[in-house]
């Protein structure tokens, strides 16, 4: 009987925080699709015309700016490579657009704390930069 209780009061619990914080993540999720919207494609091709270092730097930068969902990545990847822009740069822009969130910190450090949110972030976009030049050399390898 006091297991019953227990799971009860879990569940209620559980949809009480996600009650409170749904406005917070559908306001972040709406963020994000507008920019998403409002920027077209073509201005990333003309901002990756530099050297792979920097390309990988602000390929991680525009895509912890304007975080999105993988599907709509490797869509976005495929166009990338289309126009051009390097493998390092569009890889280091999938990983930092899946993994960093600068439109989500104000959620997450809500949520998880604003040290954990700016030491995750941190690590996260420079993990980008170094695990797109370790895919793209493992890639040149095979």
């Amino acid at each position: 009987m006091a297991d019953k209780q227990r799971i009860r009061e879990s569940v209620y619990k559980a949809g009480k925080q996600l009650y409170k914080t749904l406005p917070i993540l559908l306001g972040a999720i709406l963020l994000v699709s507008i920019a998403n919207t409002l920027i077209p494609k073509q201005v990333y091709a003309e901002v990756f015309r530099l050297s792979p270092v920097l390309n990988s730097v602000i390929g991680s930068a525009l895509g912890s700016l304007l975080a999105g969902n993988p599907v709509t990545s490797y869509v976005l990847g495929g166009e990338f490579l289309d126009q051009g822009v390097s493998l390092v740069a569009v890889t280091a822009f999938l990983i930092a657009w899946v993994t960093v969130g600068v439109v989500q910190i104000p959620a997450e450090a809500m949520l998880l704390g604003k040290r954990f949110t700016a030491i995750r972030n941190a690590f996260a976009f420079i993990f980008a930069i170094i695990a797109a030049f370790i895919t793209v050399a493992f890639m040149s390898v095979l």
